[in-house]
């Protein structure tokens, strides 16, 4: 029992000297507010690449959907909100899908809680159908910077959310509610 209290004393010593080797780049503050809520927009979570005129699951070429978005954010004293997402998406090939690899396209955007967008960046992500029709993918964004009037402002005066860049086309057809699945039934 000594000998666990005696390590356990000096691996506690060895972290608190380490600490100082942190000490400009890292900030040990608190955050003084929560962070951004962070989320897809349900008219842009999903995005279906049809190749033919009609809306039916013969002439789906891709179908990409958004699973999920995870916020991570930073910021103390009259600092800028410092914060990253890790968005999680879901892809499938259909019958008229022709390429192992497609491409994607998506946006990020910062918003007031209002709604008024004050920065929109877009990024690309590659699906990989090598091992199938169906396949997902993780992408990190990071270097999202939010600044802040004074200290004050909470972060969570904003939001951080996440859609396909898509046609109108596209973008109509998820308004009226339309979807496909290219594992439903199985």
């Amino acid at each position: 029992m000594r000998i666990f209290a005696l390590l356990t004393a000096v691996v506690l010593l060895a972290a608190c000297s380490s600490n100082s080797l942190f000490s400009d780049t890292f900030d040990s503050r608190v955050n003084v507010g929560a962070c951004p809520p962070a989320g897809s927009l349900y008219q842009a979570s999903r995005i279906v690449d049809l190749d033919g005129g009609s809306e039916v699951y013969g002439n789906i070429a891709y179908t990409g959907e958004i699973v999920d978005v995870r916020l991570f954010c930073r910021y103390a004293g009259t600092n800028p909100v410092h914060a990253e997402i890790e968005v999680d998406f879901a892809f499938g090939k259909g019958p008229k899908g022709t390429e192992r690899q497609h491409e994607f396209t998506y946006w990020v955007a910062v918003t007031r809680r209002s709604g008024k967008v004050l920065n929109k960046a877009y990024f690309s992500v590659q699906a990989d159908f090598s091992d199938g029709p169906v396949t997902g993918r993780s992408q990190l964004i990071q270097r999202i910077i939010i600044p802040r009037a004074d200290e004050s402002i909470s972060a969570a005066n904003f939001e951080v959310l996440v859609g396909f860049d898509l046609t109108e086309e596209q973008l109509q057809f998820n308004k009226d509610g339309h979807r496909f699945r290219l594992n439903a039934g199985q």
